[in-house]
This record gives structure tokens, C-alpha cells and sequence, in this order.
């Protein structure tokens, strides 16, 4: 299937394994995953020495949500019901979990190929980025009908994360300078996979070996694209209309990069391998942005990315650093952090 290289319009305001109750009591800090006590970094592994408050997070503002043993997590959408789902690198599942009771069940079985980054609209859409399979997948959660896919790529891919916006869902590639924008219609139905848009990074973007383009969200103003590249630990700032790249000045590298969570102007960087949260406050535009603190918690594993559901965040423990097998356990961190005014 061919995909279209064309100019993006610049509107971006946003818009069959079961655990039971009694399998998956919550599990309080400390206890889970056999992870580091302690989140402090390697000097050698830490870069540029954070600016701001290290905050390390009391057991008692955390919770640890296990998920099937060997699922591999990597990606994490939530709704207003206190639902997260997440999806599989191994074979693409897609879990459904209670945030309240921890209970959870697979919804929809995957293509093989992973699902990583996903996002969730109101329509109960729940947007999945395919990874190494080099396409987008749409699955209804209301009905676990699905996925719907979409090939971005014919060619080397690492379709990574997602972000929804008013007017399309867009999706980062780490292994291919480029953005994916899949356009909505006017009456908010998907575009057909031949509307798919591809959009090089042009500019100041840097593409090296190993993971490119990874986390993926909107500037404070709706007008410019944040992106996390973690081969060289820069934020960028994308125009959508072009795919010009700017470095947004952070007073530092950002190692290990991964998931971002904007609220406000509040940008939540996850540095997955580092075993924390860098929490930054950025200019309207985008352009910088200053450190504000380091958050790290216990129950860290290499989380990979982040989502927010009421008073807490939420990521899961990726364990890159972990030899995967059908036993390794996996968890969701879920940290009491009130969302910016």
C-alpha cells in the first residue's frame, strides 16, 4: 500500500488471559518486580546533572498494578472510568485493566507483532502504534472489535508512539526520520489507508543508530509538535506544516527519553533506563524549557511511558533490562501526583 508524502495541515489542538481479584491484590512500594530499592543513576549513565528538586515518592503515594506474567508491556492509554490498557511488544494483546481493583483481560488479540504507543479518543477508539509490523492499528474498546490497520511504512520501521489531536492521530517512526498523520473526516470517521500522510524531519533533527523519534506531543499553544529523540537525548519541536525541526533548549540532554505527558505546560519526560521522570515547564510556544524536578519511585523497572488517570500517573515497567520470558513479571506504577494548575 502506498503511503502519501505530503504537507500536514497545522491544527493541532487537541481533542484470553484473565487475572482475577483475588490473583491480583494491589501490591504497595517495594514489593513487586525485584526492581532497584533505590532510583539514584549511575554517574555514567546519568548525563548533565539535573537541575531542581529531586523528588523521591513516600510508599504510601504508590501503587503497583501487576499484569499478566510475560506480557511485556510497553504502551498505556487511560479513560475517565479508571480503565488503562496496554499493550503487548511480544504479540500486539491489548490488556484491559481496572485501575480501582487491578482485575484485567486481554480485549483483543494481536497480529504478532508489537503494540507499543497508544492513545485513546472519545469514541472509544484506541489508537496503537504496530512497532516493528510498520503500521497503526485501531481497536473499538467498547466492542473488542478490531484492530483496524493502516501501513505507514513499507520500508525499515519502528512505529513507536502515538498522539491525538482534534484533526488527526499522529505517530512517531524511531527507526525513519519522519511523522505518520492519519487524518480524520469532518465527521470524525477515519480517513482510508490511502490518505495516510508521511512527514520528513527536516532541520536540526539528527537521525542516528538505535531508537530515533520516540514520545510524541503537542506545544502549550496547539501550534508545534513535540518530539523525543532518544538516540542523542534531545527534545525537538516539529512544524507540522513542514517538518522543520528546531532543538528546544531543556539546559541539558534528556538521556534515555522516552514517553511524554504534557498537561498544561507541564511536560512529564519519562528516561526509561534511568528509572525516572524528568518534570519540565515549557514556554508557550515550546521552544524552552526549564527543569522543574526529577521524580523517581521504587517501583520503577525501566518504565516506558506514562499516561494520567484522576491523582495518579501511570506507567508501566517495561524491564528492557530484564531477560523476557513467559514468567517475568510485569506491573504498572501508578503515582499519587497532583495534575498542574
Amino acid at each position: 500500500m502506498s503511503v502519501l508524502a505530503r504537507r500536514a495541515p497545522s491544527s493541532l489542538r487537541a481533542p484470553s488471559r484473565v487475572l482475577t481479584l483475588g490473583s491480583v491484590a494491589l501490591l504497595v512500594t517495594g514489593l513487586l518486580l525485584g526492581g532497584p530499592a533505590s532510583a539514584d543513576v549511575p554517574a555514567d549513565r546519568a548525563g548533565p546533572a539535573p537541575t531542581g528538586v529531586v523528588q523521591r515518592l513516600a510508599a504510601r503515594m504508590t501503587v503497583t498494578l501487576p499484569l499478566p506474567a510475560g506480557f511485556q508491556p510497553e504502551g498505556i492509554a487511560t479513560d475517565g472510568a479508571r480503565t488503562a490498557y496496554l499493550g503487548s511488544r511480544t504479540d500486539g494483546d491489548i490488556y484491559r485493566l481496572n485501575l480501582r481493583t487491578g482485575g484485567g483481560s486481554v480485549i483483543s488479540q494481536g497480529p504478532g507483532t508489537p503494540s507499543l504507543g497508544m492513545k485513546l479518543d472519545a469514541r472509544g477508539r484506541l489508537f496503537v502504534a504496530g512497532g516493528t509490523g510498520g503500521d497503526a492499528r485501531v481497536v473499538n474498546t467498547n466492542t473488542g472489535r478490531g484492530p483496524k490497520t493502516y501501513q505507514l511504512s513499507l520500508g525499515t520501521s519502528f512505529v513507536n508512539d502515538v498522539l491525538l489531536t482534534r484533526g488527526a492521530v499522529w505517530f512517531t517512526d524511531s527507526a525513519a526520520a519522519q511523522l505518520y498523520r492519519l487524518p480524520f473526516r469532518e465527521d470524525g470517521k477515519l480517513a482510508k489507508p490511502g490518505q495516510v500522510e508521511t512527514l520528513p524531519l527536516t532541520g536540526a533533527w539528527r537521525q542516528s543508530t538505535g531508537n530515533n523519534a520516540n514520545g510524541i506531543a503537542t506545544t502549550p499553544d496547539g501550534r508545534g509538535v513535540l518530539v523525543m529523540n532518544s538516540a542523542d537525548g534531545l527534545l525537538y519541536r516539529v512544524d507540522p506544516r513542514t517538518g522543520n525541526t528546531s532543538v528546544v533548549d531543556t539546559g541539558g540532554a534528556l538521556a534515555n527519553g522516552d514517553g511524554l505527558l504534557r498537561e498544561g505546560r507541564t511536560l512529564y519526560v519519562v528516561q526509561n533506563r534511568l528509572n525516572q521522570i524528568a518534570k519540565l515547564r515549557l514556554d508557550k510556544s515550546g521552544y524552552r524549557a526549564t527543569r522543574l524536578s526529577t521524580i523517581t519511585s521504587a517501583t520503577f523497572d525501566v518504565p516506558s511511558t506514562i499516561a494520567r488517570n484522576g491523582g495518579r500517573l501511570y506507567l508501566p515497567n517495561a524491564r528492557f533490562t530484564t531477560p523476557a520470558t513467559t514468567e517475568t513479571p510485569y506491573a504498572v506504577s501508578g503515582l499519587k501526583i497532583r495534575a498542574p494548575r
